[in-house]
Formats: C-alpha cells, sequence, structure tokens
C-alpha cells in the first residue's frame, strides 16, 4: 500500500490541482502539504486533517485514513503481513497446480519445487544481522547535528563511527550527549543512535528538529490534543525535573527520530 504522501501527490496532481489549492480546499498550510507529500513528517496527520483532504481531493471516504492507519502500524508487522499475503496467494497457486495436474505431476515438473522456493522467504527464520556502522554526527550542547539532507535526515559526514548491532536501518545516526537536561537517564558524553526507520511512540526520546530556525533538541516525546481547537501537540519533556517542558504544534516539527541504543564507557555517569 503507498503511503499518504504518495497517494495525496498522485491524487493532486491526476486533478491537476496545485499545493495551494489542495491548501485552500482542506484549510492545511501550504508548507504542511508539501512535508506530507514528500514524506517529510513525523507522522500522518489527523484523521480530521486526513477527512478534509478526501473531500478535497474527491477521495473515497477513509481512503487517506486506512493508508494512514497502514503506514503508522510497525515495520515488523507490515513485513509479517505482507509475508502471509505472499505465503496465500502460493498457497492457492498450489491447490491449483494440484486439482489441475495432481501432486505427483506437479512434482515431476519441477513446479511443485518452485512454488515450495517461493514459500520459504516468507518463513519465520530468525537471522543474525551483522552490526551496523552508524556515524557520530557531533556533540552540540542542547542540540545535535544541523546540516541535513533533503530527506530531512542528518547529513552524513561523520567524526566517529560507532556498531549497532541488530540495527539495519542505513540512515541511523549517533551524537554524543552534551548538557544534563536529560539526566539521569543520558548522561554527558552518552552516545545516543536513532533509527529514523523506528516508529516514535509515546513517551519515546527522540532527536527532535523544528521547522523554526533548524533548531534541534534530544527529548522525551508526548502527543496531545489542545482541548479548545482540537489542534495536535507534541511535548518535549527534559528528564531532569529542573528544565521545563515545552509544547508546540506538530506542524512545527520537521523531523523527530527514536532513540534505540545509548553507548557510554563502563562506569560512566556513577551508573
Amino acid at each position: 500500500m503507498r503511503t499518504v504522501g504518495r497517494l495525496i501527490g498522485s491524487r493532486r496532481a491526476a486533478l491537476g490541482m496545485t499545493l495551494q489549492q489542495l491548501a485552500d480546499a482542506s484549510g492545511c498550510g501550504k508548507g504542511y502539504l508539501s512535508e506530507i507529500e514528500n514524506g517529510r513528517r513525523p507522522g500522518p496527520p489527523s484523521d480530521r486533517i486526513l477527512q478534509n483532504l478526501e473531500r478535497a481531493l474527491l477521495l473515497e471516504p477513509g481512503t487517506l485514513v486506512k493508508a494512514a492507519r497502514w503506514q503508522s502500524t510497525p515495520a515488523q508487522v507490515r513485513r509479517e503481513v505482507q509475508g502471509m499475503r505472499r505465503a496465500g496467494r502460493i498457497a492457492r497457486e498450489l491447490v491449483e497446480l494440484v486439482k489441475d495436474g495432481g501432486l505427483d505431476e506437479a512434482h515431476r515438473s519441477g513446479s511443485l519445487q518452485r512454488l515450495v522456493e517461493r514459500l520459504a522467504p516468507t518463513a519465520n527464520i530468525e537471522r543474525t544481522p551483522l552490526p551496523v556502522q552508524v556515524p557520530v554526527i557531533n556533540s552540540v550542547a542542547a542540540g545535535y547535528p544541523r546540516e541535513f539532507t533533503d530527506l530531512g535526515y542528518p547529513a552524513r559526514v561523520a567524526d566517529d563511527y560507532v556498531a549497532a548491532p541488530d540495527l539495519m536501518d542505513p540512515e541511523a545516526f549517533a551524537a554524543r550527549v552534551v548538557g544534563d537536561s536529560m539526566a539521569p537517564l543520558y548522561a554527558e558524553g552518552d552516545i545516543v543512535v536513532f533509527s529514523p526507520e523506528r516508529d516514535t511512540a509515546p513517551g519515546s526520546d527522540c532527536f527532535v528538529r523544528l521547522e523554526r530556525d533548524g533548531e534541534t533538541t534530544f527529548k522525551r516525546v508526548y502527543f496531545e490534543v489542545d482541548a479548545e481547537t482540537g489542534a495536535e501537540l507534541i511535548r518535549l519533556q527534559p528528564l531532569n525535573s529542573e528544565y521545563p517542558a515545552r509544547t508546540v504544534g506538530r506542524e512545527e516539527v520537521a523531523g523527530m527520530y527514536a532513540a534505540v541504543y545509548v553507548i557510554r564507557a563502563v562506569g560512566a555517569g556513577g551508573r
């Protein structure tokens, strides 16, 4: 299934609509729509926004909402579902093959073997991936890397590299902690690895890049809704109680990447 952004972009192009026209018709900002179409948002829009876009694009109700549900499903679950669907298609082919010529004929002709070979990759076989070498971008107080690619990920200019076992995300990056806003869980000097591929669930510790001035920060994130306007909000919560939380609109967040590993020297931070 295509992502929400690709569905919106292809439908808008088919209707001959400009971004501005779609923004006016749906009540969304032009820049916000551009980020959605290009896959640069931290997650799909709310159901309310998607329903407005469905009406503006003359789509069947639920088209974008359904795509958003699939897009928000964890990557591992999506792979398992796709594997089961593929296995189901192959099983149906096997039934037809046996029905047409019988099992013996399917075996003699090699058709049975070919189906088995196609089915094998869908089996749930444990594999041990090689460690990925993750670039350590830099260490900047209260922020992290400020140079980004057109995809919204940090530029691949590394000061150093660290190994991250079981991490297969080619866009993963790491940065050193400076300051104590995330103490006691993260200490100054810790190296935190972030994965753009991982889902950012409520309560995740994330590298966050804000739209305004490209500001970046490392905080625990919580998703909230404004009681009066219904607008989606993201609370950036330090773990150190001496620092205040900050709440921003979801449209202000240009990128949000979950922490997946922390690497520290033995005994660092008294732990």
